[in-house]
């Protein structure tokens, strides 16, 4: 965990930027803007107290006037009040949409680029868990902007009303005199001192009783983000698991998942209630206080009834603002633990970024040239341990050829991963072709929306050829589905793994790529099936370079040499 120190200099640098963007203008005239509102809102503060006082020396002498003269005063304050909280209300929401949508802007763009989110959950380092970067990004983004703005401008308007009012109470005190045996010592403003003690007993207590909430609080988020992911990841697999019977172990595992929240739940509950404990003996007792050490210089006719209500106001609204970090310690700890999650997933993505960009020796470098071949260079495949999986290679792959890749699956996966840039780890280097490189995986992934849209992803479905769709499904054996084509539907699980490995060949054809990874594309087809899949692949696409991973024994003819790795 970050020191405070530490934590708040990594908030300024991740916050700072949005306060220089694009829209600066705007935002810094909305932010000046809120402190004037807040200026405002102290201003009316003062005001009811100086209304209360006259008020109640109203009551005091009898005077129908008087009271009538603040009935019309408090109508004003009442008008004014509502007009600065409302107008105060939507530009601090505006603000903190503003915020929270550049923030996500910025993550979202740095995370879904280049295979950053597949690489970011390689990297492996315990002191700043990365995990469940969605949620991160959905939930912790939205707590850390928004609280953020709330607890600055309780802050502000604390520190504002703790000025306003010190000057006030500091004058409604007078002077006491102490008589200490012989001597008498005069005290100024002595309800100033009584407020400011009061007030830091108050804080040192209350922070020691509520330490505990930000761990509990940050492993609740934690939980309750790994228990969300657990019932997706169930949901888009379930035909997966219906097919095995897995229902009672998923069962288990998500009351497990649950378990944990349980247990979180618990601990931030104890955490809390130590803190509630602490604050509503508080609040009693700062209403009674001020009204209490105040009443003997009323009933001794120092002060008047007006001068007594107003001194207890005081009192209790500079106790607030001294008790800022009691009364927001719960949200200071949940905001906390968001910034910090946050923090880590920018740090996992700006480690990976400079990882990339500073061409570690431990990691492929790869090159673009504009020679028609692939280019092996001593390159060499490292697990994250770092142990070697694939020895160094130097080959070159030329345009057109056809190449069967064999030995190890998840190796032959590596090796293609490093090809394309999604597995850094390891040695040599890689010259590519001038033209993209497709990869075909095991299951393609096809988003909710219209099935045309799905085949066409990722490009839009103006930029494809209907008509060639509509051939290509014919001729890959999908012709049921033209039917479909515009039916909106959550694909990845209510077509077949067979039909998704068709359509992945579909998006292939329609693509007409000239270098091409085929990994297992078409192992849930039976050997027929494969086989007639690579002929149809080869006659479509003739000059197409293609390396293939393949259990089938029977497509070693298609291929001109063989790799293993």
């Amino acid at each position: 965990m970050l020191t405070q120190k530490g934590f708040l200099l990594e908030f300024f640098k991740l916050a700072s930027p949005f306060w220089h963007s694009e829209e600066k203008t705007k935002i810094r005239q909305l932010t000046l803007f809120l402190f004037v509102l807040t200026i405002f809102q102290i201003v009316i503060a003062v005001v009811i107290t100086e209304w209360s006082a006259d008020l109640f020396n109203a009551l005091e002498n009898r005077s129908m006037s008087g009271v009538l003269t603040q009935i019309g005063l408090i109508i004003l304050i009442f008008v004014a009040n509502i007009g600065v909280t409302v107008t105060h209300f939507n530009i601090k929401r505006t603000l903190q949409l503003d915020w929270r949508n550049w923030l996500t802007s910025r993550l979202i763009a740095q995370w879904m680029t280049e295979g950053r989110h597949y690489l970011v959950t390689h990297i492996q380092n315990p002191e700043s868990a990365h995990d469940n970067p969605d949620g991160r990004i959905a939930e912790d983004v939205r707590i850390a902007t928004e609280s953020a703005i709330d607890l600055t401008h309780s802050l502000i308007f604390c520190l504002l009303l703790l000025i306003s009012f010190t000057k006030i109470l500091w004058t409604l005190s007078g002077k006491i005199t102490l008589h200490l045996g012989v001597v008498e010592v005069p005290v100024y403003g002595h309800l100033v001192w009584l407020a400011m003690s009061y007030a830091a007993a108050a804080s040192v207590i209350g922070w020691w009783i509520g330490r505990p909430l930000t761990d509990a609080t940050n492993y609740r988020q934690n939980v309750e983000a790994n228990f969300r992911f657990g019932l997706v990841n169930a949901r888009e697999n379930s035909l997966a698991i219906a097919l095995v019977h897995g229902e009672k172990t998923e069962q288990h595992r998500c009351q497990h998942l649950f378990g944990d929240i349980i247990t979180a739940w618990k601990s931030q509950t104890q955490a809390t209630s130590h803190i509630l404990m602490f604050t509503s003996g508080h609040s009693v007792l700062l209403m009674a206080f001020p009204i209490l050490v105040s009443s003997p210089r009323f009933v001794l006719g120092s002060i008047s009834l007006g001068g007594l209500m107003q001194s207890a106001q005081a009192f209790q609204q500079m106790a607030m603002a001294l008790s800022w970090p009691v009364d927001n310690m719960a949200k200071i700890a949940e905001w906390r633990a968001s910034v910090e999650r946050v923090l880590s997933l920018v740090s996992a993505l700006d480690k990976l970024e400079g990882e990339i960009e500073k061409r570690d020796p431990h990691h492929v470098r790869r090159t673009k040239t504009n020679a028609p071949f692939l280019w092996l260079r001593d390159l060499a495949i490292m697990r994250l341990d770092g142990m070697v999986c694939v020895e160094k290679m130097d080959m070159k792959i030329k345009a057109g050829e056809r190449i069967l890749v064999t030995g190890n699956a998840f190796t032959g996966s590596k090796f293609f991963k490093a090809i394309i840039g999604f597995w850094p780890w390891g040695e040599g280097e890689i010259e590519l072709p001038p033209d993209d490189i497709v990869f075909v995986p095991p299951r393609p992934y096809l988003p909710m929306g219209t099935l045309r849209a799905a085949i066409c992803y990722p490009l839009t479905v103006e930029e494809m050829n209907q008509v060639e769709l509509e051939e290509k499904l014919s001729k890959v054996g999908l012709s049921e589905l033209l039917k479909n084509l515009d039916t909106e539907d959550d694909w990845y699980l209510s077509l077949s793994r067979e039909q998704q490995q068709r359509l992945g060949a579909v998006r292939l054809l329609l693509q007409h790529p000239k270098w091409i990874l085929l990994q297992q594309a078409f192992d849930s087809l039976d050997s027929t099936d494969e086989l007639e899949m690579l002929r149809l692949i080869c006659r479509e696409l003739p000059e197409a370079t293609i390396l293939t991973i393949t259990h089938e024994s029977r497509a070693t003819g298609f291929f001109d040499r063989k790799i293993t790795v």
